[in-house]
């Protein structure tokens, strides 16, 4: 079992940046899989970036490609999400995921508590 804790949201005018961050706790957070996902007020949650194990593997959405970028730190237990040039419609709560198989569907295992992103115009 992993437990999941995000940070590094906050308010950021369009065009800037912010780093998001995951910390999970266990041995074995090398073994998992980790994702990105959002959800906005009204809105079903979905898909941003996803990430295997090694680090070798990573998969984005359409809608934030070559603006975000997933990346992982095995060592300190931890994923990022480096998010561009945000626009007010990346304002959502942002969740990190980990799951032993690497997808682009909500169905992740663990989830964290999420991490507020707003951004202004």
């Amino acid at each position: 079992q992993v437990q999941l804790v995000e940070s590094g949201g906050g308010l950021v005018q369009a065009g800037g940046s912010l780093r998001l961050s995951c910390a999970a706790s266990g041995r074995t957070f090398s073994s998992y899989a980790m994702g990105w996902f959002r959800q906005a007020p009204g809105k079903e949650r979905e898909f941003v970036a996803a990430i295997s194990w090694s680090g070798g593997s990573t998969y984005y959405a359409d809608s934030v490609k070559g603006r975000f970028t997933i990346s992982r730190d095995n060592a300190k237990n931890t994923v990022y999400l480096q998010m561009n040039s945000l626009k007010p419609e990346d304002t959502a709560v942002y969740y990190c995921a980990a799951d032993y198989t690497l997808r682009v569907g909500a169905t992740y295992d663990y989830w964290g508590q999420g991490t507020q992103v707003t951004v202004s115009s």
